[in-house]
């Protein structure tokens, strides 16, 4: 099977026109599946009673497209700091709706000390996209408070929008009690996020205490703008997988050594040759996946984007939008504390520092070289990690990834979420910011990190009759 994904509604045209369009196309989405269920503007309560499973997905999609755009347009937004925003949007969402979710359970107790979610009227109606909806945007205001006015305005009418879409689907007790309880959800997630130390991390991604390590082999400042290191506590953060369930273990980096032959020096020149070397299709790569760039929704936003467009596609319920969104969000949030923990215990010296040192001191990378230790290779990581999580939700699906359309990039197609992960990994050495025991070795770690997220019990426990436990 292949997808021909269409782009997703955040990457075309203008800015406004991209919310309209992701407001309108989830307007017009969730009317199509409801006609599909119960008849369009039937005012008819049973429509609460309709499992996630055959709601519309729509009311997903919509809010983590304009996510996307928070994520380019809000400051602070750096790829570490974007993928725990989509990480708990991503719990949020499924917890606001895992109560309407057949054979699924709360995450409570299972993510690192995640509190039990608000419990559910048991004698009252839900009309779970209500719950999503409402979840979603308050989760969106807490993850970005400090987005413009305008974004903040974008919220609040994309969520007035579906609500008003939701008026012709269910009585207005239900809809009521389905918000709050979205709020509810939402709620006790943000208080829960503050505690796991990169809450408002946003507002310090260059912490003036930080003193790198000084040395031969180290990391130092890198041009043209030789910022000081992003995020150098990052890796102490709280990660979502709990220790208790194991842990994934990696290679290291080849010792540091100038010498010609040596395992370190071949690397360098490898990253160096190519460099100089490139084809125009190794630099379309780079560029493609050169998502720390400008007006970017960062490399954890760029998977988040492939997954809009593959939900989208395929018409994709509620449900599995949730547990997608979920599913991808820890994978991505685990891979960068994962790969900042070694980042900063390794401050292992970038390529352009190297090879000006040893080959060509006017040497510069193809890629802006970002402002951190080179290993390992963070993008690497979590295109490993999402690559785990979407292969087992999708299969071996091939796909057209249209998520740089709108910065006038042409869409690249891939045989397998693999084929991607390993072209968005080799890119950084085409782009000459990694060597290549930094993507190899990040690329494993990702994977480890996914396989466990793909672990994690979101069903119910199964005992020896086939019956759900409720365990």
């Amino acid at each position: 099977m292949s997808y021909t994904l269409l782009a997703a509604p955040h990457d075309r045209g203008t800015t406004l026109e991209l919310r309209w369009l992701a407001m309108t196309r989830a307007r017009q989405s969730l009317c199509v599946m409801a006609a599909l269920l119960v008849g369009c503007g039937d005012n008819n309560e049973v429509t609460s009673g309709v499992p996630v499973s055959q709601q519309s997905g729509a009311t997903a999609t919509a809010w983590f497209a304009l996510q996307l755009v928070l994520v380019r347009e809000t400051p602070g937004f750096s790829p570490p700091v974007a993928s725990r925003a989509f990480a708990y949007s991503g719990i949020t969402l499924y917890e606001s709706v895992v109560n309407g979710m057949r054979d699924f359970k709360s995450l409570g107790r299972v993510l690192t000390v995640m509190p039990e979610m608000p419990a559910i009227d048991l004698d009252g109606n839900y009309y779970w996209p209500a719950s999503a909806n409402a979840a979603l945007a308050q989760i969106s205001r807490d993850m970005f408070p400090n987005a413009s006015a305008e974004n903040l305005a974008a919220i609040d009418e994309l969520e007035a929008r579906l609500a008003a879409a939701y008026v012709e689907k269910a009585g207005r007790e239900t809809l009521d009690r389905s918000a709050k309880y979205g709020r509810a959800v939402a709620a006790a997630i943000f208080k829960w996020s503050t505690t796991d130390g990169g809450h408002e991390g946003f507002s310090r991604n260059f912490p003036a205490g930080y003193a790198p390590p000084m040395g031969a082999g180290l990391w130092v400042p890198t041009p043209p703008m030789f910022q000081p290191a992003l995020q150098p506590f990052w890796g102490d953060n709280r990660p979502f997988l709990s220790p208790d369930n194991g842990q994934c273990d990696f290679g290291m980096p080849p010792p540091f050594s100038t010498q010609p032959g040596s395992e370190f020096y071949v690397e360098a020149k490898e990253v160096f040759d190519a460099v100089n070397n490139l084809t125009p299709e190794q630099k379309e790569i780079a560029l493609f996946w050169a998502d720390e760039a400008m007006k970017t929704a960062t490399p954890p936003g760029h998977s988040i984007a492939i997954a809009t467009q593959l939900l989208d596609a395929d018409n994709a319920s509620l449900a599995v939008a949730a547990e997608t969104y979920a599913k991808l969000g820890i994978a991505v949030s685990d891979a960068f504390i994962s790969c900042w923990k070694m980042k900063f215990q390794f401050n292992l010296i970038r390529p352009i520092s190297y090879n000006r040192l040893v080959f060509d001191a006017m040497w510069s990378s193809f890629i802006v070289t970002p402002p951190f230790p080179e290993y390992p290779s963070g993008h690497s990581a979590q295109s490993g990690a999402g690559s785990e999580v979407m292969t087992a939700m999708f299969g071996e699906v091939g796909f057209t990834d249209h998520t740089n359309d709108y910065r006038g990039i042409a869409p690249r197609s891939f045989d397998s979420f693999a084929d991607a992960a390993n072209e968005a990994a080799i890119s950084r050495l085409y782009g000459g910011i990694h060597y290549r025991s930094a993507i190899e070795d990040g690329l494993t770690m990702g994977a480890c990190i996914g396989d466990r997220v793909n672990a994690l019990p979101f069903r119910e426990a199964v005992d020896s009759d086939g019956d759900f436990d409720g365990d």
